[in-house]
């Protein structure tokens, strides 16, 4: 079934670090952005869903009535499922127990916290509004208001850190037993103000042979600890994956909804247009707001298929490959994947291709023999 993907742009403040999608909050924008989502929603052709994704910014700063009546157009518009997983990231200095509870019986029953660091020094760095203290009271409410699903997001390889202070953020979160974590490395890019932050204060990221402890150090305390890899930067309780973001790495369906959102649906992938003040322009014009519709090739499909699929810990199937893309993988692709046996950092066993947790950093060299 297919994933619906709702984007909020809005942000209270602007993290140095960010490159998504995203402008100051505006109550007045808030408003119409809210109206322009449901409009396009009630546009949409209607085939079953059974996910349902408010990403961001920070969707948290939408009222819970708000929240409430864009999943009653979802359901009304989809065929959604009954059980479906309805995911809301949030913030931790943007909510409180009432607010919460608010979310939860608007029908959300999945919280994203983006933490990033339990390190005060940490949270300074990357302009953060919250404390840790706030993250740990954030997730303490979300139980009280009835969430038993929710995931925490770490950023690792941050600007003078050091293994063990990453490890501080690991063991801090692990202490909160959420149902699942995403580690994310930090990526610095050329425009983001951290970047000049960095230069001004002469901060540095560790050398990459640290960055890679970090990920491995993580990795073997969650095992640990219970969690189960299943995906290069995400890990899990038992039944607690998250069902909309396998969609991504298996090949799946979603529509995405809001400014700057992604669609993939029938071999054909499109946007929509970035600008906020534009998304809501076209709306309130019965005009839509989707650019740059184009059909996948056949190798692009392929490629996205394997480049997608490597990011799981269980890999591809390529049986299940060449039944759906008429290919053999091992044919095209063999000689220049030998190599990347030989170094253990793939592995291949019957039908199954994957990489090892080694492999994994180094996942974009691999993934670059199928783009």
């Amino acid at each position: 079934m297919l994933g619906l993907y709702i984007h909020v742009p809005f942000c209270s403040a602007i993290c140095n670090y960010c490159n998504f999608n995203r402008g100051l909050f505006d109550a007045a924008l808030k408003l119409r952005y809210v109206e322009a989502i449901i409009s396009e929603i009630n546009r949409a052709v209607a085939p079953a869903a059974d996910t349902i994704y408010f990403g961001g910014g920070t969707p948290s700063l939408l009222e819970p009535g708000e929240v409430a009546r864009i999943i009653a157009a979802c359901r009304s518009a989809f065929d959604v499922a009954s059980d479906a997983e309805i995911t809301l990231e949030a913030n931790p200095e943007s909510v409180d127990e009432a607010r919460l509870a608010g979310f939860r019986a608007s029908g959300v029953n999945r919280l994203s916290f983006g933490v990033q660091s339990f390190r005060e020094p940490e949270l300074r760095r990357l302009s953060r509004l919250h404390t840790a203290d706030r993250a740990r009271a954030a997730v303490a409410e979300a139980r009280a208001a009835g969430f038993e699903n929710i995931s925490l997001d770490l950023m690792m390889w941050l600007p003078e850190q050091q293994v063990l202070e990453w490890l501080e953020s690991v063991d801090a979160a692990i202490a909160l037993a959420p149902e699942h974590l995403s580690l994310y490395l930090l990526e610095v890019y050329p425009n983001a103000p951290l970047k000049d932050d960095m230069a001004r204060a002469r901060w540095s990221q560790a050398p990459d042979d640290d960055a890679a402890a970090m990920y491995l150090a993580a990795m073997d305390r969650l095992d640990t600890a219970g969690y189960e890899q299943y995906e290069i930067s995400n890990v899990a309780r038992p039944g607690r994956r998250s069902r909309h973001n396998i969609k991504y790495w298996q090949d799946g369906e979603w529509l995405g909804f809001g400014c700057g959102a992604h669609s993939t649906r029938r071999g054909v992938r499109w946007k929509n247009v970035a600008s906020t003040d534009e998304y809501v322009t076209r709306l309130e014009h019965s005009e839509s707001p989707a650019i740059d519709h184009r059909m996948l090739s056949s190798n692009e499909h392929l490629g996205d298929a394997l480049f997608t699929g490597l990011r799981l810990t269980e890999g591809v199937n390529l049986d299940a490959i060449r039944a759906a893309h008429g290919v053999d993988v091992w044919d095209r692709y063999g000689a220049d994947l030998q190599p990347f046996l030989q170094a253990g950092i793939l592995r291949r066993e019957g039908p199954r291709l994957w990489l090892t947790r080694q492999g994994m950093l180094l996942a974009h060299e691999v993934m670059t023999t199928f783009v």
